[in-house]
Protein backbone atom coordinates (compact mmCIF):
# COMPACT_ATOMS: atom_id res chain seq x y z
CA UNK A 1 0.00 0.00 0.00
CA UNK A 2 1.15 3.55 -0.78
CA UNK A 3 0.00 6.75 0.88
CA UNK A 4 -0.28 9.55 -1.69
CA UNK A 5 0.17 13.21 -0.94
CA UNK A 6 -2.08 15.79 -2.58
CA UNK A 7 0.26 16.68 -5.44
CA UNK A 8 0.65 13.03 -6.38
CA UNK A 9 -3.14 12.60 -6.37
CA UNK A 10 -3.47 15.62 -8.67
CA UNK A 11 -0.83 14.19 -11.02
CA UNK A 12 -2.47 10.76 -10.94
CA UNK A 13 -5.88 12.19 -11.82
CA UNK A 14 -4.38 14.40 -14.53
CA UNK A 15 -2.31 11.57 -15.99
CA UNK A 16 0.95 13.41 -15.38
CA UNK A 17 2.82 11.04 -13.09
CA UNK A 18 6.45 10.40 -13.95
CA UNK A 19 7.31 6.95 -15.25
CA UNK A 20 8.77 5.95 -11.89
CA UNK A 21 5.71 7.22 -10.01
CA UNK A 22 3.43 5.39 -12.44
CA UNK A 23 5.39 2.18 -11.86
CA UNK A 24 5.01 2.58 -8.09
CA UNK A 25 1.26 3.19 -8.12
CA UNK A 26 0.38 0.67 -10.83
CA UNK A 27 0.75 -2.42 -8.67
CA UNK A 28 -0.02 -1.12 -5.18
CA UNK A 29 -3.23 -0.47 -3.29
CA UNK A 30 -3.48 3.28 -2.78
CA UNK A 31 -4.39 5.35 0.26
CA UNK A 32 -4.71 8.98 1.27
CA UNK A 33 -5.22 10.90 4.46
CA UNK A 34 -8.69 12.40 4.54
CA UNK A 35 -7.13 15.88 4.64
CA UNK A 36 -6.16 15.31 0.97
CA UNK A 37 -9.86 15.45 0.08
CA UNK A 38 -10.13 18.80 1.84
CA UNK A 39 -7.01 20.10 0.08
CA UNK A 40 -8.42 19.10 -3.31
CA UNK A 41 -11.69 20.88 -2.53
CA UNK A 42 -9.83 24.03 -1.42
CA UNK A 43 -7.66 24.01 -4.56
CA UNK A 44 -10.82 23.81 -6.67
CA UNK A 45 -12.49 26.57 -4.62
CA UNK A 46 -9.45 28.84 -5.01
CA UNK A 47 -9.33 28.24 -8.76
CA UNK A 48 -5.90 26.58 -8.58
CA UNK A 49 -7.20 23.21 -9.78
CA UNK A 50 -9.80 22.23 -12.33
CA UNK A 51 -11.36 19.04 -11.03
CA UNK A 52 -14.98 18.00 -10.86
CA UNK A 53 -15.31 16.55 -7.38
CA UNK A 54 -18.84 15.42 -8.26
CA UNK A 55 -17.80 13.50 -11.39
CA UNK A 56 -18.32 9.74 -11.57
CA UNK A 57 -14.60 9.26 -12.29
CA UNK A 58 -13.54 11.15 -9.16
CA UNK A 59 -16.10 9.35 -7.03
CA UNK A 60 -14.85 6.02 -8.42
CA UNK A 61 -11.27 7.01 -7.57
CA UNK A 62 -12.27 7.71 -3.97
CA UNK A 63 -14.15 4.40 -3.75
CA UNK A 64 -11.10 2.45 -4.98
CA UNK A 65 -8.64 3.84 -2.43
CA UNK A 66 -8.33 3.66 1.34
CA UNK A 67 -9.03 6.97 3.05
CA UNK A 68 -7.47 7.18 6.50
CA UNK A 69 -9.24 9.45 9.00
CA UNK A 70 -7.20 11.77 11.17
CA UNK A 71 -7.04 9.83 14.40
CA UNK A 72 -5.85 11.11 17.75
CA UNK A 73 -2.61 9.18 17.23
CA UNK A 74 -2.05 10.74 13.78
CA UNK A 75 -2.78 14.21 15.16
CA UNK A 76 -0.27 13.75 17.98
CA UNK A 77 2.37 12.27 15.67
CA UNK A 78 1.99 15.19 13.25
CA UNK A 79 3.47 17.45 15.92
CA UNK A 80 6.56 15.25 16.36
CA UNK A 81 8.04 15.01 12.87
CA UNK A 82 11.58 15.90 11.85
CA UNK A 83 10.42 18.66 9.49
CA UNK A 84 8.08 21.62 9.63
CA UNK A 85 5.52 22.25 6.91
CA UNK A 86 1.91 23.22 6.53
CA UNK A 87 -0.47 21.31 8.80
CA UNK A 88 -1.96 19.26 5.95
CA UNK A 89 1.44 17.97 4.86
CA UNK A 90 2.32 17.14 8.44
CA UNK A 91 -0.93 15.17 8.82
CA UNK A 92 -0.29 13.33 5.54
CA UNK A 93 3.23 12.41 6.67
CA UNK A 94 2.03 11.40 10.14
CA UNK A 95 -0.54 9.10 8.50
CA UNK A 96 2.32 7.22 6.85
CA UNK A 97 4.22 7.00 10.13
CA UNK A 98 1.27 5.76 12.18
CA UNK A 99 -0.13 3.42 9.53
CA UNK A 100 3.38 2.24 8.57
CA UNK A 101 2.88 2.70 4.86
CA UNK A 102 5.27 4.45 2.47
CA UNK A 103 4.44 7.98 1.40
CA UNK A 104 4.71 8.88 -2.27
CA UNK A 105 5.53 12.58 -2.49
CA UNK A 106 7.51 15.14 -4.44
CA UNK A 107 7.73 17.48 -1.45
CA UNK A 108 11.38 18.22 -0.70
CA UNK A 109 10.81 18.69 3.03
CA UNK A 110 9.07 15.35 3.40
CA UNK A 111 11.64 13.61 1.18
CA UNK A 112 14.37 14.68 3.62
CA UNK A 113 12.57 13.10 6.59
CA UNK A 114 14.22 10.21 8.37
CA UNK A 115 11.07 9.23 10.28
CA UNK A 116 8.49 9.15 7.48
CA UNK A 117 8.53 5.89 5.49
CA UNK A 118 9.00 7.00 1.90
CA UNK A 119 8.25 5.29 -1.38
CA UNK A 120 11.14 5.32 -3.78
CA UNK A 121 10.51 8.28 -6.02
CA UNK A 122 13.17 8.65 -8.68
CA UNK A 123 12.07 11.14 -11.31
CA UNK A 124 12.56 10.03 -14.88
Amino acid sequence: MLNLDTHIVVALLAGTLTRSEEALVSDQPLAISDIVLWELAKLVQLGRLELDLESPSFREFVRRITVFPISEQIARRSTRLDFASDPADELIAATSVVERIPLLTRDRRMLKSTVVPLAVNIRT
